[in-house]
């Protein structure tokens, strides 16, 4: 089955950030840049980790918030308008976001309590991840699919291989 253009552009952002989160996390693990150790206070790692993907989400909310206030079409909100496009943009962005945070921050809990304190410095780098994703998937999202595709996968693919490798580690 031959892939569309779109799709082949899709694949590459995918495999692009899958691998960029898989290099960075690795780096995580085997050089732990932040120079945790046993006496690194776990819940402090996680709270400073929950910051940026929750400004990201802030501020995701308040540019909707700032597109309605001025335009005419949408102010009424979502719930009783059809919506600009430019409000159905902004409001898949958060959409899209707080499905994010919802996988990213139990996998950055169970993490922070659960990893080798070596490892503690995946977190943050995650979290860093995220907010990168983040901000490409929203500047790449008028421009399509192959545009967002690198921003979303950097968020979900730090956050699964996170995840995963977590798994192992505790299974293992």
């Amino acid at each position: 089955m031959a892939l569309s253009t779109k799709q082949q552009g899709v694949a590459k952002g995918m495999g692009l950030a899958l691998l960029l989160s898989l290099a960075s996390i690795g780096y995580a693990i085997y050089s732990n840049p932040l120079s945790f150790d046993d006496n690194t206070n776990r819940l402090e790692v996680l709270s400073y980790s929950f910051i940026l993907p929750t400004l990201f989400l802030l501020i995701s909310i308040g540019r909707l918030a700032k597109h309605r206030f001025f335009s005419a079409e949408d102010i009424d909100g979502s719930g009783l308008t059809q919506g600009s496009q430019q409000a159905r943009i902004l409001q898949s962005i958060i959409q899209n976001t707080l499905e994010q945070l919802v996988i990213a921050l139990p996998i950055y809990f169970a993490w922070s309590t659960l990893a080798p304190s070596l490892w503690l410095s995946a977190v943050p780098i995650c979290s860093a991840l995220f907010l990168l994703g983040r901000i490409l998937f929203a500047t790449g999202y008028k421009h399509g699919a192959p545009a967002r595709s690198f921003g979303f996968a950097l968020t979900f693919y730090s956050s699964a291989v996170l995840l995963l490798a977590l798994l192992t580690a505790v299974i293992f």
